[in-house]
């Protein structure tokens, strides 16, 4: 059974930072990329950022370059993102997605 477990949310102050970590089933991570995908409050779940298999590409959302740093570890099956200089506008559950299959988010708030 594949399973998508992310951690690592919080509330944060407008500046500060935080480290979400997504780790999923060795049968599926060894062999996908990895995204991370926001939805704030009545908007649409939006895209934040991919690695490829390897962790050799990167990309981001314009929104979130500078900020952001997508990695992964694939010898522990866990994917990061770390987020600095949190704006307010990061306010969303942010979930990670890897081979189709989505987990189930994590709640990041920054308060101004």
């Amino acid at each position: 059974q594949v399973q998508l477990v992310e951690s690592g949310g919080g509330l944060v102050q407008a500046g500060g930072s935080l480290r979400l970590s997504c780790t999923a089933s060795r049968s599926i991570f060894s062999m996908s990329s990895m995204a991370w995908y926001r939805q704030a409050p009545g908007k649409e779940r939006e895209w934040v950022a991919t690695i490829t298999v390897s962790g050799a590409t990167t990309s981001y959302a314009d929104s979130v370059k500078g900020r952001f740093t997508i990695s992964r570890d694939n010898a522990e099956n866990t994917g990061n993102l770390q987020m600095n200089s949190l704006k307010p506008e990061d306010t969303a559950v942010y979930y990670c997605k890897m081979n189709g299959y989505w987990g189930q988010g994590t709640q990041v708030t920054v308060s101004s």
